[in-house]
């Protein structure tokens, strides 16, 4: 119920008195009308209904997903561990724990190498600081979105499900239509 107040200044102190008992609004047929032409308008339209499973539309190419380890042609990884993506991560989702490599047991073309590295899908925001921070260009940020789990531990990405291509594949719209530029870092590395 809407009620109608009327003050009146008096002085220093204000009076409000009402103007009228609990007087109902009254129904604005006009409204109602332009209400039942929208909803209308709809029914005879034809639905939009996309088989998602069995077709994906394609993301944009700067789209950010799963986030993606990589390797040097030689095998080697090229994360070497500085942590600066996990320093750069305001989500903090970003576990990485450092090792040394030795002449047996070379991992990475640095001295160092991640011997832990981890992130948690469920607190990432998909900024792509990570992305940014990181010297090497050790991680990507993908294209693949389906990253539904029925447990919250699966969430967490270890460092060889990252270096792991990805099972599914989502198609990618071509950058010449959405005047997409290639990053002067990656043309000129």
């Amino acid at each position: 119920m809407l009620r109608i107040f009327r003050c009146i200044r008096t002085g220093n102190a204000r009076r409000c008195a009402r103007e009228s008992e609990e007087k109902p609004m009254s129904p604005q047929p006009v409204d109602t009308l332009k209400g039942f032409g929208v909803t209308f308008k709809q029914i005879f339209k034809k639905p939009l209904t996309q088989q998602y499973p069995e077709f994906k539309r394609p993301v944009y190419p700067r789209f950010r997903g799963r986030h993606r380890l990589w390797r040097h042609e030689n095998g080697l990884e090229k994360c070497v561990g500085c942590s600066l993506c996990a320093a750069a991560c305001p989500a903090d989702c970003i576990r990485v724990v450092a090792a040394e490599n030795t002449p047996e047991n070379r991992v990475s073309p640095g001295e160092r190498y991640a011997r832990i590295y981890e992130i948690n899908l469920s607190r990432c925001i998909f900024c792509g600081y990570c992305e940014l921070a990181c010297p090497f260009d050790a991680i990507t940020l993908g294209n693949e979105y389906e990253l539904a789990e029925y447990d919250r531990d699966d969430q967490i990405y270890t460092k060889d499900m990252l270096l792991a291509e990805p099972i599914k594949r989502v198609p990618v719209a071509d950058a010449e239509l959405y005047d997409t530029p290639i990053p002067y870092y990656r043309a000129h590395s």
